[in-house]
């Protein structure tokens, strides 16, 4: 076996699972990019240790591939903190590795790693001389096992030394949960039963690639379809609602609140998915399947724990020869077509910027059909999943949903535009206040993406403050950020740039899509702070309600 430093053997052990690599230099982990790089693993930098993790969550968010984000000890480490969290909450599959206070003990300037990892629900493995592989194999394993992101610590007293000769075996294959049980049997005779069934995906269905068994499940069963935010058009095809939740339309809401049978397959039903209470009928019956071990939420009537596309086609063998609800998906048609949909936006606001409805419109229509969006967190968030067409669930990565963070978009959008291999554009929607957070990474942005755009909802404010708040009465001075070129600052850094005050003005964005769309365009587009999101608005109601309950 060649010899290898203990950073070597973490990299060869690595490069058996992944290709991609996003991170800082430093003290810490010099050692172990040198062996990257030997390894024939694709280096990513970032100007910021905290785009290192998100770079890598997001890879994974866009490809299904894992990836690795890697920074220094203590400061580089401490800056990863908040994308760390984000993978952790979101429950993304990712590894970071990093330098470590030396075996012989901590020094003045090192903090307890491993204890803030756990605080934030991350598992910490460390490296040894004498099993550096099998602990590096043991993360790994673990991170896409239990879905989550892991921290692999390399002590820097030991990261150059020469590392024990270790005999590994092949690395394993993800564990799939195949935990179908009896419980199969009710459920199909649940849905069997039903006159107005609906299938809603999540996430999770996506995952397992149970698409193509729950479309041919809703088909055999007449049954309308849904899908969250992170499962977009999964489910796509006759019958199909669109998004669950405030994303969705009120007409398709209404349609979801009539079902009285619901089968749930890998979907949490966050508070945002059920409409804070609201989604589902009083007597809707709610069956759950999950690959956890218990139900989500306590509307659930009958969970399953079990591989969601195993479950779906055990359902299709035992709903074989039943015949589907009769009117149902015809009624849904007719009601969806002539209901109201997403508001298509004004041409005129108090303060004379853009309506960002209007302009979400005006986007879709001027964007390559062939796109993987990213969405950073803030009051625009919901603008792309209500008003673009998103293919597919893989070309939305929300992220900072999870962690309720802004400010991840700059740094995600590097790793989703290393993860594209098929000539899809990548489209970043950002707010102005989480992409001043992030600028540093326009410059990473910039430099590893073939074809990128950039759309900053600017308002000159943060958002969702100016009216949870600001609309309370609060000053409103902490909420307003000066008016930022945008423009200007991503052409010093290389990009092409237009500031977008009309809609006439996205001309310049189309002349560069024409041109063959090379290279990153930033959209600064000036956005009216006076139009409320639908979605900010059943959430403020349902804080409301809530208080007034409690008082």
């Amino acid at each position: 076996m060649t010899t290898l430093t203990v950073s070597g053997r973490v990299a060869q052990v690595l490069s058996s699972y992944l290709s991609d690599v996003f991170g800082v230099m430093g003290n810490g982990n010099v050692y172990f990019l040198d062996a990257a790089e030997r390894q024939g693993l694709r280096f990513t930098a970032v100007r910021h240790e905290g785009a290192a993790i998100a770079a890598a969550d997001a890879y994974y968010r866009a490809s299904g591939r894992l990836a690795a984000g890697t920074t220094t000890y203590g400061p580089g480490y401490t800056n990863a903190l908040t994308a760390l969290a984000e993978a952790v909450q979101a429950q993304i599959p990712v590894v970071l590795v990093t330098g470590d206070a030396p075996t012989s003990g901590a020094r003045p300037q090192d903090v307890d790693q491993a204890a803030i990892a756990a605080g934030l629900g991350a598992a910490t493995f460390t490296v040894t001389r004498d099993a550096a592989g099998a602990i590096t194999r043991q993360a790994v394993e673990y991170a896409l096992t239990k879905r989550t992101a892991v921290v692999l610590a390399i002590p820097y007293d030991l990261a150059a030394l020469e590392a024990a000769d270790e005999e590994l075996p092949a690395p394993l294959a993800p564990k799939v949960t195949d935990d179908v049980d009896g419980g199969l049997g009710q459920a199909a005779r649940l849905l069997a039963g039903a006159r107005r069934p609906l299938i809603l995906a999540g996430r999770g269905a996506h995952l397992a690639g149970a698409g193509p068994e729950l479309r041919e499940l809703a088909d055999r069963l007449g049954a309308l379809t849904a899908g969250t935010a992170l499962a977009l058009n999964l489910l796509n095809g006759e019958g199909y609602l669109g998004v669950a939740g405030g994303f969705g339309t009120d007409t398709a809401a209404g349609l979801m609140g009539e079902a009285d049978v619901v089968l749930v397959a890998g979907a949490s039903l966050s508070p945002f998915t059920m409409r804070f209470g609201h989604l589902l009928g009083p007597d809707s019956t709610v069956i759950q399947i999950d690959a956890g071990l218990q139900p989500t939420h306590p509307r659930v009537d009958l969970f399953v724990s079990a591989d969601a596309k195993t479950a779906a086609s055990r359902l299709l063998q035992l709903l074989d020869g039943e015949a589907a609800a009769e009117g149902w998906r015809a009624e849904a048609s007719t009601r969806l077509a002539s209901g109201p949909g997403h508001h298509p936006g004004s041409e005129e606001t108090p303060d004379g910027r853009l309506d960002p409805r209007a302009l979400a419109t005006a986007l879709d229509a001027v964007l390559p059909e062939r796109r993987t969006v990213v969405q950073d967190g803030g009051h625009f968030i919901g603008w792309a999943p209500m008003y673009w067409n998103i293919p597919r669930p893989q070309d939305l990565v929300m992220v900072g949903t999870a962690f309720q963070s802004i400010g991840l978009g700059l740094a995600s959008a590097v790793g989703a535009a290393r993860a594209l291999e098929d000539g899809r554009t990548l489209v970043l929607a950002s707010g102005d206040g989480g992409f001043l957070m992030g600028l540093a990474d326009l410059e990473s942005l910039i430099g590893a993406a073939r074809s990128a755009i950039v759309v900053i909802y600017n308002d000159a404010a943060y958002g969702a403050e100016i009216h949870q708040y600001g609309s309370q009465g609060l000053t409103e001075k902490p909420m307003l950020i000066p008016e930022v070129d945008f423009s200007g600052v991503a052409r010093a850094l290389g990009a092409e740039a237009a500031i977008i005050r009309t809609l006439a003005d996205l001309s310049a964005l189309q002349d560069w899509i024409d041109a063959g769309a090379k290279g990153t365009f930033v959209a600064d587009c000036r956005i009216t702070s006076s139009v409320r999101a639908p979605w900010l608005s059943e959430w403020m109601q349902a804080k409301q309600e809530a208080t007034a309950v409690a008082g």
